[in-house]
């Protein structure tokens, strides 16, 4: 088992490594990355999510109910206690803590999802279906919450913000929607739900971006991951202990409190035990917010999934 958490975890140190490199010996220009953030954020990650969500049979989303059901309350409760602790505890601006918080409380689905959860529950249609389901759970669920932080601080800094915040979510919102990397994986829950059915000619012409976009999100965090020095400090080490054991325990709770038992629950709990994800980074580079905090809990998290996600597998053995 340890090896093929080594094998599915290999090509994502090998990628950012690749980027590191590449931003270190100015192959590419480490300090102004906007152009692969365009890339990644508005063309990659929107066609991969758009991908897997117009392909996932609405009859099989409603059927993951449980799934999504302890997925989503798992990070919004993982989210919410992060992003307190951030700014109250740690005293960090709320556009840090909001990038921080969603590296931590969205796990890496789309890298280690499938390589995981098949060599534990076996590779099937149906584990297919919960990777796709946990990954459209994760853009449509999670995203908007550090969209919704990053637009409404950037009116702020800009001085258009006026008024409370519930005057101005309306407005926050349709920023956050009008965005690819939203409106990609929702445009694709809503043609499943109706029953429409992409043209293979379509989804065929996009597969190439879409197949790019995990390797592309990779190498474009190693390159601004070669612009700072790793920093270990409070709100990574509390990051980083929250993400590989507190929230799987939370998804474990969540578990047993609902009632659910069998390869939805085993499938649950890994999920949420995979390690920190790289969405948040990526978003913060896009609105121009540097997090060396949630680099390092990205990599940190990375490296101890070698040790937790084999205590995770061994546990939930049992629930079989």
């Amino acid at each position: 088992m340890t090896y093929v958490i080594l094998h599915a975890l290999a090509p994502i140190f090998v990628i950012m490594i690749l980027g590191y490199f590449a931003g270190k010996a100015k192959m590419v220009d480490n300090q102004n990355v906007s152009l692969l953030n365009v890339l990644v954020m508005d063309f990659a990650l929107p066609a991969a999510l758009f991908t897997a969500t117009v392909q996932t049979p609405w009859a099989g989303i409603i059927g993951q109910s449980p799934l999504i059901l302890v997925l989503t309350l798992a990070m919004w409760i993982t989210y919410a206690a992060i992003y307190l602790i951030c700014t109250k505890v740690f005293k960090k601006s709320a556009q840090d803590a909001a990038v921080l918080t969603l590296t931590v409380a969205l796990p890496n689905y789309a890298a280690l999802g499938l390589p995981i959860l098949g060599s534990v529950v076996g590779e099937s249609a149906g584990t297919s279906l919960s990777v796709a389901v946990s990954i459209a759970c994760g853009s449509v669920l999670m995203t908007p919450f550090c969209l919704l932080i990053l637009e409404r601080e950037k009116a702020r800094l800009s001085g258009e913000s006026r008024g409370s915040v519930l005057t101005m979510l309306p407005i926050l919102m349709w920023r956050s929607v009008k965005k690819p990397i939203v409106w990609g994986p929702l445009l694709g829950v809503i043609l499943s739900a109706i029953g429409i059915k992409m043209p293979d000619m379509v989804l065929a012409s996009i597969k190439p971006l879409g197949l790019a976009a995990t390797a592309s999100a990779l190498f474009l965090t190693g390159v601004i991951l070669s612009a700072r020095k790793l920093k270990i400090n409070g709100p990574v080490l509390v990051s980083c202990v929250a993400k590989n054991l507190i929230q799987p325990f939370i998804a474990w709770g969540l578990v047993m409190a609902f009632g659910i038992s069998g390869p939805v629950a085993v499938t649950a709990i890994l999920m949420i035990a995979l390690s920190a994800g790289f969405f948040g980074i990526v978003f913060g580079n896009r609105f121009g917010v540097q997090s060396p905090d949630a680099e390092a809990a990205l990599l940190i998290s990375s490296v101890l999934c070698i040790v937790t996600l084999p205590l995770f597998i061994s546990l939930t053995a049992s629930i079989h």
